[in-house]
């Protein structure tokens, strides 16, 4: 079957290209202002076209490195943009930035690129919250100003084997006839897979004596991965309502380790005394349904925060085979 074209936008470590690479698109530009991104990407893929700049600044024809949207017949854009944050959190100047970014992305698809195809991974709220009206009316009008139509909606991605409790707000919009085609994708799981079950591997590797005992009481889906600021704080697992959670599966919440438990449980460059265990990096990815050959670029906060803030590939490939099917018909 012929492979579709996208490009892809504040593509991070690449978990949303990733998805729809496995749907059937292949990227002819890839764009994130992130240089520690940007190796990510070219150290998995080597072939694909990826740019460093940010979104704000971009201009396919007069960057450093040109790109012609016409040379191309764009079948999708795509775009894992940062999370705008709830109403909790509105008042930050990162804020400004995110709805600055999703405005431009609007644009840059509907005015530059103007694809079949147009997709917004982002947090829940940006779908229902009061808060986001305006943004998304924004949206609505540049989308039908120039014959989009839209859906939005919400996925989680446990429902599509993602070992995480993690919602993802959702547009996608087409021209027609494709926007009657499509359809959003349904779960393709009805097990949720604990963090027991999808670490358990990993957890036993250096053979822990005490790694099913462990697996058995990790018994549910893990809680939202957040990567949290460039400009704040570590490589932990979220605020503490969430590490609370992390500690009834029996995992410190508070910090990553560099290696799995030995076989009497010791992990070596945990010093905390804590009798609960920490995560690796490698193991956050696996919580994210990275496949285990994705190399991340950079020391263990920045790997980390690459993954925390990624798209899981899997609801990127059923978003991709979704809306692949609604343009082959």
């Amino acid at each position: 079957m012929k492979r579709l074209v996208s490009i892809d936008v504040c593509s991070g470590a690449g978990g949303l290209a990733l998805g729809l690479e496995r749907a059937g698109f292949d990227p002819v530009l890839l764009l994130d202002n992130k240089p520690i991104a940007c190796e990510t990407l070219r150290r998995n893929r080597p072939t694909w076209n990826v740019i460093e700049t940010d979104l704000l600044d971009f201009d396919p024809i007069n960057n450093p490195e040109p790109f012609d949207p016409d040379s191309f017949d764009v079948d999708l854009l795509s775009a894992g943009l940062p999370r705008v944050k709830s109403s909790a959190t509105t008042g930050r100047v990162e804020t400004g930035i995110e709805l600055r970014l999703l405005r431009a992305a609007v644009l840059l698809a509907a005015h530059v690129v103007q694809p079949k195809a147009f997709l917004i991974e982002n947090v829940p709220d940006l779908v229902t919250a009061e808060e986001f009206e305006e943004v998304r009316d924004f949206i609505q009008s540049e989308l039908l100003h120039l014959k989009y139509r839209f859906h939005w909606f919400i996925l989680n991605a446990a429902d599509f084997g993602v070992p995480q409790d993690r919602k993802q707000g959702v547009l996608v919009a087409l021209k027609d006839p494709f926007f009657d085609r499509f359809r959003a994708p349904a779960p393709t799981t009805t097990h949720h897979m604990t963090v027991g079950e999808a670490l358990l591997p990993s957890m036993s590797a250096r053979d822990w004596y005490g790694a099913e005992e462990w697996a058995a009481r990790a018994n549910r889906v893990a809680p939202t991965l957040v990567g949290g600021s460039d400009k704040r704080g570590g490589a932990d697992l979220g605020l503490t309502g969430t590490k609370k959670t992390w500690a009834q599966m029996g995992i410190n919440g508070g910090a990553l380790s560099d290696e799995v438990p030995g076989p009497d449980g010791t992990q070596e460059s945990d010093t905390s005394g804590s009798p609960l265990k920490k995560l690796t990096v490698e193991q956050t990815a696996v919580l994210q349904s990275f496949p285990t050959d994705w190399i991340f670029a950079g020391r263990k906060t920045a790997r980390y925060r690459q993954i925390g803030h990624a798209s899981p590939p899997p609801v990127g490939e059923a978003l991709g085979r979704a809306i692949a099917d609604a343009l082959r018909g």
